[in-house]
């Protein structure tokens, strides 16, 4: 019999002052049995990190949510779309293969990934070459610090305040804080 998901819920009061983007954004994250806290928090804190681009791409009139993610490898981790249905903005996070990050760009207008790992420096140095010919590519690394104590926020059920600011994700539940300062490599 297949392990099930472990559904999480979370309302992410957003405050971006960088974009002038301020919303509340009920959400429901599915925890594949395969997937760690640590890994699902870096899939919520770049969609704080990527929010304002419901306004600044799709002038509010768009879908921000989370994808299959680790159930479904043609699905982004986190996805926005317009009114039309086009994926304005795919995420993915991990260590993602050229193959895969190709189709994305392909088929959004922009794709980001979020890579966390202490093997992410290893994985970078090893792809980074032959990701130069996707132009609509971005590489970001989250200090291993950063990701693991952002996995100490992780409940069943949280209430999180996310600011950003100069572009530093500060994530707070009421009893403790993590600043996230992602490091563009692409």
């Amino acid at each position: 019999m297949a392990l099930k998901s472990t559904i999480f819920r979370a309302n992410l009061a957003i405050a971006d002052i960088d974009h002038g983007y301020y919303a509340d954004h009920p959400l429901t994250l599915a925890r594949h049995p395969s997937e760690t806290d640590e890994r699902m928090m870096i899939r919520l804190a770049a969609l704080a990190l990527n929010a304002h681009r419901l306004q600044t791409d799709c002038g509010g009139d768009g879908t921000l949510a989370f994808g299959a993610g680790l159930s479904n490898p043609d699905e982004p981790d986190v996805w926005l779309r317009d009114f039309t249905g086009q994926t304005r903005l795919w995420i993915e996070v991990g260590q993602p293969e050229e193959k895969p990050l190709a189709k994305a760009c392909a088929k959004a207008a922009q794709v980001r990934v979020y890579c966390f790992s202490p093997a992410a420096e290893v994985w970078w140095r090893g792809i980074e070459s032959r990701l130069t010919r996707l132009g609509n590519l971005s590489v970001f690394r989250v200090p291993a610090a950063a990701s693991q104590a952002l996995a100490s926020l992780a409940q069943r059920s949280m209430q999180l305040q996310a600011t950003i600011q100069e572009g530093v994700l500060s994530m707070s539940d009421g009893s403790g804080h993590v600043d996230v300062e992602p490091l563009g490599w692409k």
